[in-house]
């Protein structure tokens, strides 16, 4: 703006110290202001210290030791075709291809069962657990109709 001289002495005149404190002062508001209208930092999904996802995690820890013995049974019936026999006559007619197809969707519903549970606890809003709800619907929804065509 307006800028002086220094005088023959090697000093600056109080217009130039005045000019500078304003420019500090100025520098000084223009951070203030820019720190509050700064959007706030999105907290990190997956902070182990946050209370929201440990209560994610411990439930899926427990949905996961609910379905651990009918996750096992289903990769069993899955990988081994010959367990079709076990069923009796209800699936003497169903392709071993379906009846392979069935299980390992049943597999693989049983293992994202956890993962949905503790990552729809964990977001706990009205738009994830829609997702999830509709993610594990569709899944029910799949393994009802490969029953129907290929096994029962």
């Amino acid at each position: 703006m307006f800028a002086t001289a220094p005088l023959g002495n090697g000093t600056s005149s109080s217009a130039d110290e005045g000019i500078r404190v304003a420019r500090v002062c100025r520098d000084r508001v223009e951070r203030m202001a820019t720190k509050s209208t700064r959007p706030a930092a999105e907290e990190d999904d997956y902070d182990l210290g946050s209370k929201s996802t440990l209560w994610g995690f411990l439930a899926g820890i427990i949905v996961a030791a609910f379905i651990a013995v009918p996750l096992s049974a289903s990769f069993a019936f899955a990988t081994h075709p010959s367990t079709q026999q076990l069923f009796g006559d209800r699936l003497s007619d169903a392709t071993e291809g379906g009846y392979r197809l069935f299980w390992w969707l049943v597999t693989a519903l049983l293992i994202a069962l956890p993962i949905l549970v503790g990552y729809s606890v964990a977001k706990l809003s009205g738009k994830t657990l829609a997702i999830v709800g509709g993610i594990i619907a569709l899944l029910v929804i799949a393994i009802i109709v490969v029953g129907q065509l290929w096994v029962f």
